[in-house]
């Protein structure tokens, strides 16, 4: 099967400092090296956030953007979903 372009917002929590948000950025960066072809990745920073979540009016934004085989996505979100630090994410299929 051929593979298709992502694109996926993360919003990481700053609680911890920019050095844990950092660290999430990596490792969900080799993720996506692992197992797809990243073809960029844009930090858009520390943003305040439109709402409060979890009590939290900041996070920090990056945008994956990548080719994957179909299932690759479903795993994505599943380890974004378990993973402590993510405020949230989103995929979609450019």
């Amino acid at each position: 099967m051929a593979a298709v372009s992502y694109e996926t917002m993360m919003v990481f929590s700053v609680k911890n400092g920019d050095e844990a948000a950092t660290a999430l950025k990596e490792k969900f960066q080799k993720m996506i090296e692992d197992a797809a072809t990243l073809e960029s990745v844009d930090e858009w920073g520390k943003r305040k956030l439109a709402y409060p979540i979890n009590y939290e009016t900041e996070g920090y934004y990056v945008l994956f953007n990548y080719q994957a085989e179909p299932d690759f996505p479903a795993e994505f979100e599943r380890v974004a979903n378990i993973t402590d630090g993510v405020l949230r994410s989103l995929n979609i299929k450019k």
